[in-house]
């Protein structure tokens, strides 16, 4: 099973709010999605320096935890002007996005989300909207022949056939229309406007244009684009903060038709797929959704990072797959651009696996029974063949039997990896497996049987 860390669902809308495209457009490229199962996430920006959580701390209505990691400035406004000022260092001098692509193809990554933009405002293109971007004079980083992060990025892993997701956030809190000065509330008060956009619709109107404008430079000059991964949930008409995203949608698809958008956490029509944060739900979704988790225990970058093994991803990815999602997992990188080696070897792990075992994750969907104990399921999207994966625990050995629960007619159980066919009895408990002497006094990390009837 997932490690205990990954619990309930946070960040997520209801699966009875969702809201099915009617578009064909829409609806092939959600078919494509629900067989990709993996994406590379990555949140880098100019808070990966100080190796603390990102933008968060900038907002004082999220202090309590957005600073719990802030040992070195007791003054909140010295320390907001010292985040802000971190464009002016940072230089990740150490960024080859041919690396990170490698990372992702040889490891089984189907789609890759980047953060272009996060809440602090600063952005990783080369946008004509503002000067707090990678590719400014100021940020000595412009100077480097991969300065324009995004599109090197997107370039890289464009080249070896991953699809590309753009992370986006709506809230913009270094643009002067979101946090306005001189309004209702102070600057950085919470992380909502400054002021109520109805009572000052000339405001509200300026940043609609500003992010919309922002969102048109992804979609035209760094695509194609599959998804527009929007962040900032409070920013949403529920909330009186309506950024007219369907006129915008409307306009995105005339470039790229099908594109797909995640409003996270909005609900409508926008929200073409659910997001859970740092959580993977006990029982299935049976709408399009994805799960995204840290490889690590915090999405920005930490120096005394821990990391999970290639069992727990392994084990993650299973739970997510079985219960009918993606699993979008978050690797961030060093302040000097490279990737963190300890992450990678644990993604390393999860890929060996996944080359083995990849036929039971990939374009599979929801099967019925889905799991029992630590075995799960799934099937292919004709339904003609099914897959059990055991999740074993660390240090539980194989013996000479192991016990798959399907309940349903089994007329050939092959072992992947090995390609080897099983000896099986059925019993009232199950197909009672003979386990291959190669595997036996082993704990593989979860031994993966297709099931053909």
């Amino acid at each position: 099973m997932a490690d205990a860390i990954i619990k309930g669902m946070h960040g997520c809308s209801r699966e009875d709010e969702y809201v099915r495209p009617t578009d064909p457009a829409v609806l092939e490229k959600l078919e494509w999605f629900q067989d990709q199962k993996l994406a590379l996430m990555m949140h880098f920006g100019i808070y990966t320096q100080l190796g603390i959580c990102e933008s968060w701390p900038l907002s004082d209505g999220d202090a309590e935890w957005g600073r719990n990691e802030i040992d070195w400035e007791k003054d909140p406004e010295t320390f907001k002007n010292q985040y802000r000022n971190l464009n002016k260092s940072f230089n990740p001098a150490r960024f080859r996005p041919e690396v990170w692509a490698d990372v992702a193809a040889r490891n089984g990554f189907k789609y890759y989300i980047l953060t272009t933009k996060h809440h602090d405002g600063f952005c990783l293109f080369d946008t004509k909207y503002t000067d707090y971007k990678s590719t400014a004079p100021d940020c000595p980083f412009h100077t480097h022949k991969y300065a324009d992060i995004v599109k090197a990025a997107f370039d890289a892993f464009r080249a070896r056939g991953i699809g590309i997701a753009a992370y986006f956030s709506k809230p913009d809190w270094h643009c002067p229309w979101y946090w306005a000065e001189g309004m209702d509330r102070p600057v950085a008060y919470n992380r909502n406007p400054t002021y109520n956009p109805k009572e000052h619709p000339e405001l509200w109107n300026k940043f609609v244009e500003f992010t919309h404008n922002q969102m048109m430079e992804l979609v035209r000059d760094y695509g194609p684009l599959d998804i527009l991964w929007l962040d900032g949930g409070q920013v949403g008409p529920r909330n009186g903060q309506d950024i007219r995203l369907s006129e915008f949608a409307a306009e995105a698809r005339k470039i790229t038709p099908g594109l797909l958008f995640a409003d996270r956490t909005v609900g409508g029509p926008n929200e073409n797929y659910i997001t859970p944060e740092q959580s993977v739900p006990a029982a299935p979704i049976r709408v399009p959704w994805e799960s995204c988790v840290t490889v690590g225990y915090a999405f920005s970058y930490r120096f005394a990072e821990r990391y999970k093994t290639s069992r727990q991803l392994v084990h993650l990815l299973i739970d997510v797959v079985c219960r009918g999602g993606n699993l979008a997992l978050n690797i961030a990188p060093q302040p000097d651009g490279n990737l963190p080696a300890a992450a990678v070897r644990s993604v390393d792990g999860m890929g060996a696996w996944l080359r083995d075992n990849g036929e039971a994750i990939y374009s599979t969907r929801l099967d019925d029974p889905n799991e029992d104990g630590i075995t799960a399921f799934t099937r292919s999207k004709d339904g003609r063949t099914h897959y059990a994966m055991v999740r074993l625990p660390e240090g539980e050995k194989l013996g000479e039997t192991l016990l798959i629960p399907w309940p349903h007619e089994a007329n050939r159980l092959t072992l992947l990896g090995l390609e080897a066919p099983l000896r099986f009895e059925r019993t009232d408990a199950g197909l009672l497996v003979t386990v291959p002497e190669i595997l036996r006094g082993h704990n593989p990390i979860a031994p993966a049987i297709r099931i053909e009837k």
